[in-house]
């Protein structure tokens, strides 16, 4: 009498197991299926000690005219891992090449180590870091990997033409924090500004043509207000650089 009340029981706790496993999967590919403005939010930024942080034009290829970004920390004070040159463009020794710096320092060299952040919006998808020679100046560019109606932007520059390892200088407004996770700081450095940035008058703008003073959807952004006596109308975004990578 007793086999078929605990088949019937057994078999009420297998309907409910396969109920929680099909709820739990569904809550997971929705997850998983989340687009990528909704992933991003997941991640936060930590504010850093700015002392500890260098960005670097890092000359790549046999002739050394082109350059990419490095970024490199000092964790701990056992030993330097840099040592910069006075004047502009200032001359950068990569001392952490010459030895074991584990523990010691940290060095991001590419999309994997850092990326760009504007206020609450991470745009490591949207987005790219490039270090491009303009006129008399070595510059770092985010530049649009895809149509966001966004235009190209400097964030840092060397302060003149040289060779070698320079250092960058980010722009006013500009400044590095950490990737984190539920409170949680990852290792991973964003490029982080609060706002976008718009022309400076009567300098080289912070901001190339084509860049909005405020970016739409961004969190704590405003929407730019139109002309007086003028009605808003979308704004046509502005096609996306084509042009590749300085590396």
């Amino acid at each position: 009498m007793l086999t078929p009340s605990l088949s019937r029981h057994g078999r009420r706790v297998a309907g409910c197991a396969s109920g929680l496993a099909g709820v739990l999967g569904a809550v997971l590919s929705g997850v998983l299926a989340a687009p990528p403005a909704q992933a991003q939010a997941l991640f936060g930024a930590g504010e850093v000690d700015a002392n500890r942080f260098l960005l670097v034009a890092a000359p790549i290829g046999s002739a050394g005219e082109r350059f990419q970004l490095n970024i490199y920390e000092q964790l701990k004070g056992t030993r330097p891992c840099f040592a910069v040159g006075e004047g502009k463009p200032a001359a950068v020794n990569p001392l952490l090449s010459t030895f074991d710096f584990t523990g010691i320092c940290s060095r991001f060299i590419d999309a994997n180590g850092y990326s760009l952040r504007i206020g609450g919006s991470d745009l490591a998808t949207s987005y790219r870091l490039s270090v491009v020679r303009e006129g008399q100046d070595i510059l770092l560019v985010a530049r649009p990997t895809k149509a966001t109606g966004l235009g190209e932007m400097v964030v840092a520059r060397t302060g003149g033409l040289g060779s070698g390892f320079l250092k960058l200088e980010l722009e006013p407004n500009w400044r590095l924090m950490r990737r984190q996770f539920g409170g949680r700081s990852l290792g991973h450095v964003y490029v982080y500004t609060d706002a976008a940035p718009v022309a400076a008058p009567g300098g080289m703008p912070s901001a190339m043509p084509g860049m909005p003073a405020a970016v739409p959807g961004m969190p704590g952004m405003p929407a730019a207000k139109p002309p007086e006596g003028q009605s808003a109308s979308p704004a046509a975004p502005a096609p996306a650089t084509d042009a590749p990578a300085a590396r």
